[in-house]
């Protein structure tokens, strides 16, 4: 299915859900040719670590995106304040729009509609709301994922996964996180591809797939 995607946008409410959630369908679909573009809606600059400048997150996302082999053209940052989506969401939908009436994406990669934080949940409403017409998948990022419908997998190769882990490495101002290290992005993986019998894996939800 996704060979046949030319234009893909990942849609990050953060900096660093999109390389979480699909780091390694990224690396594979830059690999057969496709334009990805990444959008992030927040460097979630009160959220730093003490000692972190404030653009700490526009530039690590920068680097991360970079080795993931997507241009620095083909990435968005904007700073909505974090925990402030809900209240800025026609906002964020009329962003969407100008986007999707500008360069009409193949396949939308957003946050689940099920995930529980606040910023995820109206990014991935908005998303489904603006692309009416276009292929939609909701990536995974388990811990804010009480439920997860495992739709669709996606192969992958270990030079994939060495990618997602190497643009994950690029977020020095998030290391502190339990969840940002190499064994866990790597287990996660290799729980997928068991699912199907495969090696290695990522899953998606479906909203929505047009043919």
């Amino acid at each position: 299915m996704i060979e046949t995607w030319k234009r893909v946008l990942v849609l990050a409410p953060h900096t660093d859900d999109g390389e979480f959630g699909c780091g390694g369908t990224m690396a594979r679909l830059v690999e057969t040719g496709a334009e990805v573009r990444y959008l992030a809606f927040s460097i979630a600059t009160k959220s730093l670590p003490e000692g972190f400048p404030p653009d700490t997150l526009a530039r690590e996302v920068r680097d991360a995106t970079t080795s993931l082999g997507i241009p620095e053209p083909q990435l968005t940052v904007h700073n909505f304040d974090v925990r402030t989506f809900p209240e800025r969401r026609q906002e964020i939908l009329e962003l969407l729009i100008e986007l999707r009436d500008d360069w009409f994406p193949d396949a939308v990669l957003m946050p689940s509609l099920r995930d529980i934080h606040q910023d995820h949940e109206v990014i991935a409403a908005e998303g489904l709301r603006a692309f009416k017409r276009t292929t939609v998948l909701g990536y995974e990022i388990p811990w804010n994922n009480l439920r997860f419908d495992y739709d669709v997998y996606v192969q992958l190769e270990a030079t994939h996964v060495e990618k997602k882990v190497k643009a994950l490495g690029c977020y020095a101002s998030q290391q502190h996180r339990n969840y940002a290290n190499a064994d866990y992005i790597w287990n996660l993986a290799r729980t997928r591809g068991i699912n199907i019998g495969r090696e290695l894996a990522e899953v998606f939800e479906v909203y929505r797939i047009v043919s």
